[in-house]
Parts: structure tokens; C-alpha cells; sequence
């Protein structure tokens, strides 16, 4: 089976029901303890992207987040559910630009962009590993 490309208007949705996890209270916010959370939806809004992204790829490259820009308008309570639909708005290269709506049962809840690069996960791992090297010599 070949894959398929990556291209603009490319879309996928997931979808969650708010656990406990997910609430506010478990990212700093004591007082939202039913409230689903923004880094919550954030996450989500990741996983919809990677599961868009990824499965295109050649074997040995991933995608990875570069920045996201979130805004959460509306609350979400635990037990709901939340949809998450990411859409490819432009391509170029290895980079990747998505645009995020969320909804919950009683309509949207948030928007946001997020960008993604294309990586070779070997070349990713080197890197990663040269720059540990670097603070194991570091005096702190």
C-alpha cells in the first residue's frame, strides 16, 4: 500500500472524553477542577496532527512540533466530549502549517495553528545526544 502525501486542505479529527487527567486542576489551576484543560486540548491538538502527519512519512522520519498558538474560548466540562480537527494550510518543504478547531457538544471551544517539521528521526537522536555531551562537561 503506498502513502499518501501531505498536501493542503488535508484533515483529520480525534476525538476524547474529558477524564479527570485532563482537568485543570492537574495542570496548576486548583480552583478548575472539572474544567478540561488548555495544555489538554493543546495535546490533543498534537496527537490529531501527528496522526495526520506520520503515517505519510518514509520509513525513519517523524514530524516534530515547532510552535502551536492556541486559543481556548469556551469551558469544557469532565465527561464531555472533545473533537479536535486539524487541517494542512500550507506545505513547504519539510515544514508544515496547520490550522485547529475544537468542539465540544455545545459547540466550538478553540481554535489555533500549529507547525510541524519533517525529520529524520536517526539525525534528530544524534543531535540530541551531541548536545547532552555538551552539558555533561558543564560545571553547574
Amino acid at each position: 500500500m503506498e502513502k499518501e502525501e501531505i498536501t493542503e486542505g488535508r484533515s483529520n479529527t480525534v476525538q476524547k472524553v474529558v477524564q479527570e487527567a485532563d482537568t485543570s486542576i492537574h495542570y496548576g489551576s486548583g480552583k478548575l477542577e472539572k474544567l478540561f484543560a488548555t495544555p489538554s486540548l493543546v495535546a490533543l491538538m498534537i496527537k490529531a496532527s501527528v496522526d495526520l502527519i506520520d503515517p505519510t512519512l518514509p520509513d525513519g522520519f517523524i514530524s516534530v512540533g515547532k510552535s502551536s498558538q492556541v486559543i481556548h474560548d469556551e469551558p469544557t466540562m469532565l465527561g464531555e466530549t472533545v473533537s479536535v480537527t486539524v487541517k494542512v494550510v500550507e506545505k513547504e518543504g519539510d515544514r508544515i502549517v496547520l490550522e485547529m478547531t475544537a468542539y465540544d457538544e455545545a459547540g466550538v471551544i478553540g481554535r489555533g495553528s500549529h507547525e510541524r517539521h519533517i525529520v529524520n528521526r536517526m539525525s534528530l537522536f544524534k543531535a540530541v545526544k551531541k548536545r547532552v555531551g555538551q552539558l555533561e562537561s558543564k560545571d553547574f
